[in-house]
């Protein structure tokens, strides 16, 4: 391994102490656990895989109930080992019993619609909030932060009464308008670009004739690409498993996938292995969303931890 350019330190001893003295450097720095190139040892995968075991098992659990049948899992609540063979019939049941297909796009308008508002209208606002200065800034900063202490329960009476004055409830938009930004949103955008977005490149765009907002589309946007892209991430899940309000506003006449689900446990005899097959094929979207946007993910990531 050559001894160059990965540690700061070991060309300048190079150049005082000669190439012998630079490899010695670099070797203790590698046995010390300093070196770039130093692979994590058995611990850490051991840590990783059992912490991995245990995220994994709830989504394992369903599939087993899911696989299996009521009488069963009436006799032995802890199902066997490995998944049964019922798993395709269960899911069979849950798209004949609940509008599943129906509600399924209504779930992806809603989560798509509000993660792409959420992350433009929070991005404009942390940009401001960060990188302007106008009068009021701060307390309006406060006051925005401080809504996220208010629960959501208490607002539901009145924000009911709104949409049914503009006669939005049961459709859509009356779940996707109140979630188009979120102060939580507001929040970790400033906070980003706060310490992401040097004020030299504002003022640079600036000086170069950009209006403010082909500077915050040129300049702070690109900046705020590995914040946005976990706000997205953060606001489709909770769009998705959102169910309190879905469930009050809209029904079962157009339901989200939440609301469906919940139509599985409507009898007053419950079938887990019906509802946890609803349960699973309503998680596999979101599997599949990590698994296609898990390297993009980590990748936004640590472009934006690497910085100069």
């Amino acid at each position: 391994m050559s001894t160059r350019s990965k540690d700061p330190s070991i060309p300048v001893v190079e150049q005082t102490a000669g190439k012998g003295a630079a490899r010695a450097a670099a070797r203790r720095r590698n046995r010390a656990g300093y070196g770039i190139e130093r692979r994590p040892g058995w611990v850490t995968y051991t840590i990783l895989g059992l912490v991995l075991l245990i995220s994994a098992y709830p989504l394992y659990y369903a599939v087993q109930l899911a696989s299996s049948d009521a009488a069963t899992i009436a006799q032995n609540p802890i199902p066997p080992l490995l998944p049964q063979g019922n798993l395709f019939e269960n899911l069979g049941r849950v798209f004949e019993e609940i509008p599943f297909w129906a509600a399924f796009v209504n779930s992806v308008l809603v989560a798509v619609i509000t993660s792409v508002s959420v992350v433009i209208f929070a991005t404009l606002a942390g940009f401001s909030f960060s990188k302007l200065r106008f009068r009021g800034r701060g307390p309006l900063l406060v006051f925005v932060i401080a809504t996220m202490a208010v629960p959501v329960q208490l607002g539901v009476v009145p924000l009911f009464i709104l949409m049914a004055e503009l006669g939005w409830v049961g459709q859509l938009q009356a779940v996707i308008v109140p979630g188009l930004v979120t102060a939580f949103g507001v929040f970790w955008m400033t906070q980003y670009l706060e310490s992401a977005l040097p004020y030299e490149l504002v003022e640079a765009a600036r000086v170069d004739g950009c209006s403010l907002i082909r500077t915050f589309w040129h300049v702070a946007l690109p900046a705020a690409r590995p914040a946005a892209t976990m706000l997205a991430l953060f606001t489709f899940v909770a769009s998705w498993v959102n169910f309190f309000w879905p469930f009050i506003i809209l029904g079962p006449d157009n339901p989200t996938l939440p609301v469906a689900l919940q139509l599985l446990q409507a009898s007053f005899f419950k079938d887990l292995s019906l509802i946890m097959a609803g349960v699973v094929a309503a998680t596999i979207p979101l599997v599949v969303l990590f698994v296609f946007a898990g390297r993009q993910l980590v990748a936004g990531i640590m472009q934006g931890a690497v910085k100069g």
